[in-house]
């Protein structure tokens, strides 16, 4: 997610003409309003404004300089803590095992799959590993501020409720589904909103991510990233012979399927985060494999700070998180989907289907933006506020 921030920060309107002729800063407001309304799912709406720079009201600033000299170091220490006593957990456990070590293949357009993990490992060193991730995830949440975390599990029956938001092919899936034998899901999905979601998913299920390859090489989180098992990928050279990233995580959706003893995968199908109340078209990655998944829905309330991470930067991201003294993180766990032989045959279907019963369950509004129109939006608010920093110059 933080290169996702970089490639769209590299590409803002750099020329006069390509910027848009504003002559106050009122007008600049009008532009960054205007767009805020066309590009609604990654708009930051809470108290601290566009990119989270404000402005801040008084009682803010005064809230956030207690919290700096308090709550943030405090709070940063005990992270720290908890991530290195978790990585010499994973160390002295994977100590003397050898990793489980998959090809190393490309995609047509240079995408790398390198698969070294240890969520492949069996026994009680295993169990070690997966009971003190969940723990620790669940700590670490703590810390940061998520005292409670609210859990709504909802099964077919409710789902199948008079409701008018449910179309008939919805209750028809749900009505094929109760007579199947239950089947073990080849993958989670969520949708997206922050890199906390990653924290709340460890401390439930302890699933596998797909990530950038750097990130196995990372200090402590390299290790760790290998004991929950992830896909990594890297953009390199083309290669004539390949599988690709999603025949990787096909084969992966449908181990996990197979065998109880796999460990699971955890999808974001959206591909980029939203602001929360959103959700994007889904990919079809987690669905190529016709296998049931099981989808679930993060909700971050907020009055003051929203934790989603969009158009802010990581770092002050993480300042803002620190600095909140109360987090809130609500979650809505369907029941495990089962695909018909029609939503099996055709992955798009499936995965539209996944999304509105998502959207419906979870209240959130449908949107056909996607990924590259966050960098549009991202790159032209950063010519807009960089004229905004312009008048503010000229006015001191």
């Amino acid at each position: 997610m933080e290169s996702e921030l970089k490639d769209m920060n590299s590409n803002p309107p750099s020329s006069k003409e390509e910027r848009p002729l504003l002559k106050s800063e009122s007008d600049l407001a009008a532009a960054i309003e205007e767009l805020d309304k066309k590009f609604a799912p990654y708009a930051r709406t809470d108290l601290y404004g566009t990119m989270g720079l404000g402005p801040f009201p008084m009682t803010e600033k005064i809230k956030l300089a207690v919290a700096m000299v308090t709550l943030v170091p405090l709070r940063f220490l005990l992270s720290m803590s908890l991530l290195l006593l978790y990585y010499l957990i994973c160390r002295l456990f994977t100590l003397f095992s050898a990793p489980y070590r998959g090809a190393e293949e490309e995609e047509e357009e240079g995408a790398v799959v390198v698969q070294e993990d240890y969520a492949h490992m069996r026994g009680w060193k295993r169990t070690v590993i997966v009971s003190c991730g969940r723990f620790l995830s669940r700590v670490l949440l703590f810390v940061f501020g998520f005292y409670w975390i609210h859990e709504t599990r909802l099964d077919r029956d409710s789902l199948m409720d008079p409701n008018p938001k449910t179309t008939s092919a919805e209750i028809s899936q749900k009505g094929d589904a109760a007579t199947e034998e239950p089947e073990r899901p080849g993958a989670i999905v969520s949708n997206h909103v922050s890199y906390l979601d990653i924290l709340y998913h460890m401390s439930a299920s302890f699933p596998s991510f797909v990530a950038k390859r750097s990130v196995g090489k990372l200090p402590l989180v390299g290790l760790i990233s290998k004991c929950l098992g992830c896909v990594y990928v890297q953009r390199e050279a083309k290669s004539p012979d390949f599988k690709g990233v999603s025949g990787t995580v096909n084969e992966r959706v449908r181990e996990a399927h197979r065998n109880k003893s796999a460990p699971t995968i955890m999808l974001f199908p959206e591909g980029t985060t939203t602001n929360g109340d959103y959700l994007l078209t889904f990919k079809t990655g987690a669905f190529l494999a016709g296998t049931p998944v099981l989808p679930v829905i993060l909700k971050y309330p907020y009055e003051r700070f929203s934790v989603a991470w969009d158009t802010i930067s990581g770092a002050r991201h993480i300042l803002f998180l620190l600095c909140q003294f109360v987090n809130h993180l609500e979650v809505i766990r369907l029941p495990v989907y089962y695909p018909s032989q029609e939503e099996k045959d055709d992955p798009k279907l499936y995965a539209s289907n996944v999304r509105r019963l998502m959207a419906t369950e979870g209240n959130l509004i449908l949107s056909d933006l996607g990924l590259g129109d966050k960098r549009i939006y991202h790159a032209t608010l950063n010519g807009n506020l960089s004229q905004t920093r312009d008048f503010h110059q000229k006015e001191e």
